[in-house]
């Protein structure tokens, strides 16, 4: 390939970098949602409506340990540090680089921590961060795209980390994720946001006192 083929492949790539940069966060959820969109599940961040009626139930006086599964470009995990305690913790989880090499560098804050992995090895995660309990977790991967077997898994082993009394968070443009939840967790609450592009369903899976 001659030198002046090289500088017309590389014109696009140059491009794609010019308009990432210019869209900021939203370019890299762009990004991110073309080279993964099974595991993104959205091309568009959750609205503030969505992030502020999610986190609503969330007794942060008594949050030592936040999770997130797939916080994308950290659209929830800014409004989670500014509520959770100073000596508070907040833990995310993404299968994707992408998101994770972004949220490492622009969130500073030493509350924080950004792991590449899956919602599955939760268990495994948090241990090797130091803590043997989430106080509450939250969920925004699209249960009903989940490659076979992942969401039961991911379900199943947020249960188990979840302290008595927490609860498992999870916003979905259906209302699939209620069915995976329900195998472990007995009472969920249930709420909609028309607020949000696309309108979303909002579930709280208590785990209740004294449940295994």
């Amino acid at each position: 390939m001659t030198s002046s083929e090289l500088a017309r492949e590389a014109l696009p790539q140059k491009i794609v970098r010019k308009i990432k940069h210019s869209l900021g966060p939203w370019g890299v959820f762009l990004e991110g949602f073309i080279r993964h969109p099974v595991m993104v599940g959205s091309i568009i961040p959750s609205s503030r409506f969505t992030i502020a009626k999610m986190l609503s139930r969330v007794k942060w006086d008594e949050c030592k340990l936040f999770v997130e599964y797939g916080p994308g470009v950290g659209t929830f995990c800014r409004p989670v540090l500014d509520r959770l305690p100073r000596d508070g913790a907040l833990i995310v989880i993404d299968t994707n680089p992408l998101f994770i090499d972004y949220l490492r560098r622009t969130i500073t804050d030493s509350r924080f921590t950004a792991v590449l992995g899956s919602a599955a090895d939760v268990e495994e995660i948090i241990r090797a961060q130091g803590h043997d309990h989430a106080d509450y977790v939250l969920s925004g991967l699209p249960f009903s795209t989940l490659p076979e077997g992942v969401g039961p898994a991911i379900a199943a082993a947020t249960h188990r980390v979840i302290r008595p009394g927490g609860a498992f968070l999870v916003y979905q443009f259906t209302s699939r994720a209620r069915d995976f939840m329900a195998r472990h967790f007995t009472r969920i609450d249930n709420d909609f946001e028309l607020l949000n592009v696309m309108p979303c369903f909002l579930f709280w899976g208590w785990k209740d006192e004294g449940a295994a």
